[in-house]
């Protein structure tokens, strides 16, 4: 019997190849997205246009290069992760396709994770041409692009932590409500510091206590946001970037695990 075991074991594919497998496929499903397309050349054009914006306003001109280049990279990425990510698992449950694929040696966890790698896997390749294109424009101004390092880093830690949201939304409600969750998130996320300003001045009760979860639960996303640090040259705390992207990894992370246990639970009958 044992001999049997292992010999169907040898059959089943692994864990790493299911997950790849299932990553490729969501890379070159989203590659496909004309919506991804557009919006990159629309961050690329605005990033291009930021010289001649600068020409026409008041200030340093490589600091407004820099600061419409990495809203660019920010706001358009955040577009993408929402866009393509809440029909990610949506589609597969809308087309039936989902049953086809977990009949297979194929763990739902593993379903999940290969989407999320998959979409994760496009937008950092989004965020390197977005940034490369930021980068030699600044080098042209004469100025070194290696202080916007951290900066495209943690948008790309940011990324994760909306690419999640997606994931969890769609794996129980449609694309349109789906969308409307993560950028109500994303933009929750970048206001938590409001929550906490709501709660000192909101009498206690319901209303303060449900400003202190806001403030508690959802990510905090300015944290992430060292946009005007790399763009002023303001020096951060020692360790504050590393702090950062372990703190939105790691939130990232808990909301992927929320999205394996709703998916988990869903019945397809």
């Amino acid at each position: 019997m044992s001999a049997r075991v292992g010999q169907a074991n040898l059959r089943a594919p692994g864990t790493a190849a299911v997950v790849f497998a299932i990553a490729h496929a969501t890379f070159r499903e989203a590659a496909r997205d004309r919506v991804l397309y557009l919006l990159l050349a629309f961050a690329l054009a605005v990033i291009g246009a930021a010289r001649f914006v600068a020409l026409l306003t008041v200030g340093s001109e490589v600091k407004i290069v820099k600061d419409l280049g990495l809203a660019a990279v920010s706001i358009c990425g955040a577009l993408v992760a929402v866009l393509v990510g809440v029909s990610l698992v949506y589609k597969e449950i809308e087309r039936r396709t989902v049953l086809t694929l977990l009949a297979q040696p194929v763990r739902r966890w593993q379903f999940m994770l290969g989407k999320y790698a998959g979409l994760l896997a496009v937008l950092l390749l989004n965020v390197i041409a977005m940034a490369s294109v930021l980068a030699a424009v600044v080098a042209w101004k004469g100025e070194s692009p290696w202080p916007l390092l951290p900066a495209v880093g943690l948008v790309a830690v940011e990324l994760a932590i909306v690419t999640s949201f997606a994931l969890l939304f769609s794996s129980f409600a449609n694309p349109i409500l789906a969308a409307v969750g993560t950028l109500t998130v994303y933009v929750a996320g970048h206001l938590s510091w409001s929550f906490e300003l709501l709660r000192s001045r909101v009498p206690a009760g319901p209303a303060r206590t449900a400003a202190r979860l806001a403030h508690v639960l959802l990510p905090n996303l300015d944290r992430l946001d060292i946009k005007a640090e790399a763009v002023h040259g303001i020096p951060l705390p020692e360790g504050y970037a590393c702090a950062a992207a372990l703190y939105g990894i790691g939130y990232a992370l808990v909301v992927f695990l929320l999205a394996c246990l709703v998916f988990e639970r869903r019945d397809f009958a």
